[in-house]
């Protein structure tokens, strides 16, 4: 197993397999960091949010009260998704070398059923990082599960959500820098 490397502080890569979630220093720090102000400063003020919006009177029809903790709901979700991430989180080395084989943390180009002009580079890493620069696609992901393990010059079948399959042929695939 391996962690993705990354440059880029704002956006850090992660490889997620089974129950173990690769991440590299910078995802799991900042991760941390998330958490923290979530179970502090954050929780402290959505508190403060759900006091005063009680003061305000009748919480059935208080849209200041409902808004509140509904936020709160939210955040303790997000504190549950990365206290589960970070307790099954690894932090590991960057690969030395890619060898041609697509895996996650590396950007992928595929052509749909061998048309070279029907192109798409996309990066396969977790969706949590997911960022505008370039479109990602999961591993766990019908194209991403289809892809990975192929390598360069090859066909690799998935499932369609319409249960159809299609192929695409692996025209690229490098490790992810950011």
């Amino acid at each position: 197993m391996l962690c993705i490397p990354s440059t880029d502080e704002e956006h850090p890569v992660t490889q997620t397999s089974e129950s173990v979630t690769w991440l590299t220093q910078e995802a799991y720090n900042k991760l941390k960091e998330e958490l923290e102000h979530l179970t502090g400063p954050a929780r402290t003020e959505i508190a403060a949010k759900i006091a005063a919006a009680r003061e305000e009177g009748d919480l059935r029809e208080n849209g200041g009260y409902h808004a509140a903790k509904e936020e709160q709901g939210k955040q303790e979700l997000r504190v549950r998704q990365l206290t589960q991430l970070l307790e099954n989180a690894k932090v590991g080395e960057a690969p030395a070398s890619a060898d041609g084989a697509v895996a996650p943390g590396m950007v992928v180009t595929i052509a749909f059923d061998g048309d070279e002009d029907d192109t798409m580079t996309f990066l396969l890493a977790s969706r949590e990082y997911a960022s505008s620069d370039i479109e990602t696609y999961s591993p766990q992901s019908p194209l991403g599960t289809g892809v990975i393990g192929h390598k360069v010059g090859e066909d690799a079948e998935y499932e369609l959500p319409n249960g159809k399959k299609a192929s695409v042929r692996i025209l690229k695939a490098e490790p992810y820098s950011g």
